[in-house]
């Protein structure tokens, strides 16, 4: 999706750094998700199982270098209802983004996960996804501004500047594949490597 050049990490000691995601389907095990309820309910201290936009402040601060204004923004992409609080499933699937994109599994993630993304990327709620949108939350997707006009000269079947679902999964195959395109050059590179060192090794 371009060169990285998102400054979003997570922070050294946070209880994130306990979870491992899946990197296959970018999910938590049964057990790392048990763990995450009984956080969640310990950020949850009126016990109404959901989590206010304070407390969330309070979080994605706690365990990102986040600023205020991109909190904000994550928050209102979660609470799309407006209702000013997010349940577990939201929390959820905030915690697995944010694991994907500290493991640079971006791709992957939405990949695997284009539905519920396109939803959330979906900000008006008409079906339909405009650059605006990957731009506002390119620190968490990794989906710069550079490439988005080449995305959309691809992808914009219906030409109106706009992505629906059907070309947004077209987006997410296409990426995909130039990852894992990249991941076997990646991978060849090192076994070339390994295998000079090892002959090097031999000779001397």
């Amino acid at each position: 999706m371009g060169m990285r050049s998102s400054k979003m990490k997570l922070k050294t000691g946070s209880f994130l750094w306990c979870l491992y995601l899946d990197k296959l389907y970018c999910l938590l095990s049964v057990r790392n998700v048990r763990a995450l309820v009984e956080y969640f309910g310990l950020l949850d201290p009126h016990h109404h199982s959901t989590m206010n936009d304070m407390m969330f402040y309070h979080f994605l601060h706690h365990v990102t270098n986040c600023s205020r204004k991109q909190i904000t923004s994550v928050f209102n992409m979660l609470d799309w209802e407006a209702a000013g609080e997010i349940c577990f499933d939201q929390f959820y699937m905030l915690v697995c983004i944010l694991l994907a994109h500290e493991n640079h599994l971006e791709e992957q993630f939405i990949f695997r996960h284009s539905r519920p993304v396109f939803e959330l990327l979906d900000l008006d709620g008409e079906l339909r996804i405009g650059a605006e949108s990957f731009e506002k939350y390119d620190f968490l997707f990794n989906i710069k501004k550079h490439n988005l006009r080449e995305f959309y000269h691809d992808f914009d079947i219906t030409g109106d500047c706009l992505l629906n679902y059907k070309e947004f999964k077209l987006f997410t195959i296409f990426t995909m594949d130039k990852y894992q395109e990249k991941q076997k050059a990646e991978n060849k590179k090192e076994e070339q490597k390994a295998l000079l060192e090892k002959e090097y090794a031999t000779q001397s």
